[in-house]
């Protein structure tokens, strides 16, 4: 029996994905203020999440771990760019900018894939690319309020952030190739498993002292304090892998690129949070600024004359 598309459901699992994905921004924050390096709380969310995601497919659905000794090299540079980099650049950004700011940089991505795609694949674009391009280039010109004596943001903040928009750009891009042979649910998974043997490597967990877990720390405005532990098991479930599974939910009922503008308010809901929770206010430009690269994202989404292949969108990045 045919499954019968339900929109609402689609676009609620979306908008529940990206607000779970915004939650975690300030739950991060939370994290790396509490002392744990960006590097080593990225190790922790990658090996967090393919643990999980391989219990529940070798439960679920076997078939899909199945890889081959060709797929090796592929998978590694996926999961080491697209995962690991794009995870750890985005925790230095957070750390050293508003958490909406930081994701209006990253998410510039789209931007970047449609002229990759127009400049190297030669690919025919339509013309809302310029517009995409310059509203977006504009937009972070008054988010970043580079009248300011040459901007108001950490310099090391906006480079990693832009960075991580590129590292983003490749994950899609990649993600266009495998998933020609490899179903999306699998190709994530396996993705995550290289990014965490890739940080079991670079920052070895002999070195890391688990005891800090069990820190509390301040998780409000007021006197409530959790450990440690607890926000780390926070990123690792609902900041990467139910999200992750109301992504691949949500493209059962929804376009890629429809479910890819919805998600789009990712920052927005991630500026509240952070301004309800921790007090990151933004400036007025910043607000103009994010909103406007937001238009720019949105046209880029749709400038590929020629439409990508179905399943590249249904690979879910992991913001």
């Amino acid at each position: 029996m045919a499954r019968v598309p339900r929109p609402a459901l689609g676009y609620a699992a979306t908008v529940a994905a990206a607000g779970l994905f915004a939650l975690n921004g300030t739950v991060s924050t939370l994290a790396l203020q509490a002392g744990i390096p960006a590097t080593r709380l990225t190790a922790l969310r990658c090996t967090g999440a393919a643990l999980a995601l391989l219990a529940v497919l070798a439960l679920t659905a076997p078939q899909r771990l199945r890889v081959t000794w060709r797929e090796l090299p592929f998978l590694a540079a996926f999961g080491v760019v697209g995962v690991a980099l794009t995870q750890f650049l985005y925790y230095v950004a957070i750390g050293r900018l508003p958490v909406g700011i930081a994701l209006v940089f990253e998410m510039t991505a789209p931007v970047l894939i449609a002229l990759y795609v127009w400049l190297v694949r030669g690919e025919r674009v339509r013309t809302r690319l310029w517009a995409a391009l310059g509203l977006s280039l504009s937009g972070l010109v008054f988010v970043a309020q580079v009248w300011q004596g040459g901007g108001s943001l950490d310099p090391l903040g906006v480079a990693a952030a832009l960075t991580a928009a590129v590292c983003l750009a490749t994950y899609y891009l990649l993600g266009e190739r495998g998933t020609v042979t490899r179903d999306p649910v699998g190709l994530t998974c396996w993705s995550f498993v290289a990014a965490a043997l890739f940080w079991a490597v670079a920052a070895p967990w002999w070195q890391f002292d688990a005891g800090v877990l069990g820190e509390r720390v301040p998780v409000s405005l007021g006197s409530l304090q959790l450990p440690l532990w607890a926000l780390v098991g926070w990123i690792v479930v609902l900041g990467a892998v139910l999200p992750f599974w109301l992504s691949i939910a949500a493209l059962r009922h929804l376009p890629p690129t429809t479910a890819g503008l919805v998600a789009t308010v990712e920052p927005v809901l991630a500026s509240l949070v952070a301004w309800l929770w921790v007090e990151q206010v933004l400036s007025g430009w910043q607000v103009l600024g994010g909103l406007v690269v937001l238009m720019g994202i949105g046209l880029a989404q749709t400038a590929r004359a020629a439409p990508a292949p179905t399943r590249l969108n249904e690979t879910v990045a992991p913001a």
